[in-house]
């Protein structure tokens, strides 16, 4: 038996520590495993020895700083985690393993907002097949994350506005998905998933206080402080886009007027240009025009731009982020809508908070939010999941698929 503070207690938790610093990374050095976990160099080396004669790492050599060296990732046989994304147009899923691999992926259009139930069929039957497409056995599945365009609610788990959902009104996309799947499901806004995507890989990392900022059909922010997503209590945090921009403006989905969701939003902006360019008109194609030199879309890019540019001004004197990270397809229009956004920042945040605030578009594009599903599902599972009683052997064995 185990006793707290008993040598068999503190060899258990350096093992989880070791075990947890390479899953949240992916591949770490030695060295680097070291200086994450605070373990000497001599401890990490007997651990990683110990977890790999066990099956639960492999170990590959590398170089670091020009000098050899050893990366640790978790073993391929560890077991594979799996990514769902509802949009209001798309279904993406993706399947990765512990080592931050991804070994499926696929995307195919939905309306999300119509029907709950053929959401869910849908993304069931795309899951089963991904996963028979990497060959690995669906009991090796540890769990799923997923992404859901709204907020969720912390205490009943299901969706928090069914204004955005109203086809999902009274789900909880978690116990739904978990009883399709027969396995444990993390679900997660889309916006909070975007921002562990690009912390993880994307642009956000190395850092670890940031905002992502997703401008779609509306407008959200996913917050990362000290390394782990804010959600809040009721888990509405990051609900930029009903920052009061102007209380005289449009009536907002919320009730209230003038929110920034009602300036930069896709539903709001597309048809300031669709006289000119169509009804069919896209964020997409307005994006694409506007580098092209179209004048209209460049106009409206920059005062979207601006909007947004007040309400990250907001965020940087209340959190002062070390990085914001703009995501959608906003962001491919790079410094069109990133130099008005700056000019907001400098003109109405605290000068030393937007000194030290860095502003860069998103690496991941539309997979941020799936690879963000992949993230939510490593933060969340235990490392106990990956070994057993006696510390370091695999014990996944994950439910199959029911």
């Amino acid at each position: 038996m185990e006793t707290p503070g008993s040598q068999t207690s503190l060899h258990r938790a350096n093992l989880e520590r070791v075990v947890r610093a390479v899953r949240m990374a992916g591949s770490l050095t030695q060295a680097e495993i070291a200086r994450s976990t605070g373990l000497s160099a001599a401890t990490v080396s007997n651990i990683v020895r110990e977890l790999k004669e066990g099956g639960t790492v492999e170990v590959t050599p590398t170089s670091a700083g020009g000098r050899r060296a050893r990366s640790v990732s978790l073993s391929g046989d560890a077991g594979i985690v799996v990514g769902v994304d509802f949009g209001h147009t798309h279904l993406r899923v993706a399947v990765g393993n512990l080592a931050h691999q991804v070994l499926a992926e696929e995307s195919e259009p939905l309306d999300v907002d119509a029907s709950s139930e053929e959401g869910f069929g849908r993304a069931q039957a795309l899951v089963r097949r991904l996963i028979a497409d990497t060959g690995i056995s669906a009991d090796k599945v540890i769990g799923v994350g997923l992404g859901v365009p709204g907020p969720i609610d912390v205490e009943s788990g299901t969706l928090g506005s069914t204004s955005i959902l109203p086809g999902w009104t009274g789900i909880n996309p978690s116990a739904e998905l978990s009883r399709r799947l027969g396995v444990p499901v993390y679900v997660d806004n889309d916006a909070n998933l975007g921002a562990l995507g690009e912390l993880v890989w994307g642009s956000g990392r190395g850092v670890k206080d940031l905002a992502y900022i997703k401008v779609a059909s509306g407008v959200g922010a996913g917050l990362v402080i000290n390394g782990q997503i804010y959600r809040g209590p009721g888990g509405t945090a990051g609900e930029i886009g009903h920052i009061t921009l102007d209380e005289s403006g449009p009536v907002c989905r919320c009730g209230n007027r003038g929110c920034l969701e009602t300036f930069a939003s896709a539903r709001y902006v597309l048809p300031l240009l669709q006289p000119g360019h169509g009804p069919d008109l896209t964020m997409e194609r307005v994006v694409q025009l506007a580098r092209e030199g179209d004048p209209g879309c460049r106009r409206v890019i920059a005062d979207v731009g601006r909007h947004i540019g007040s309400g990250v001004a907001n965020l940087c004197n209340l959190l002062n982020p070390t990085r914001v990270v703009l995501g959608g397809s906003l962001a491919e229009a790079g410094e069109l809508v990133l130099a008005p956004i700056r000019e907001s920042v400098s003109r109405y945040a605290i000068p030393s908070a937007a000194r030290q605030l860095s502003l860069l578009p998103g690496a991941l594009g539309s997979r941020a939010e799936v690879l963000g599903a992949l993230a939510l599902v490593l933060s969340e599972m235990g490392d106990s999941t990956l070994m057993d009683g006696s510390g370091s052997a695999l014990s996944v064995g994950a439910p199959a698929f029911t």
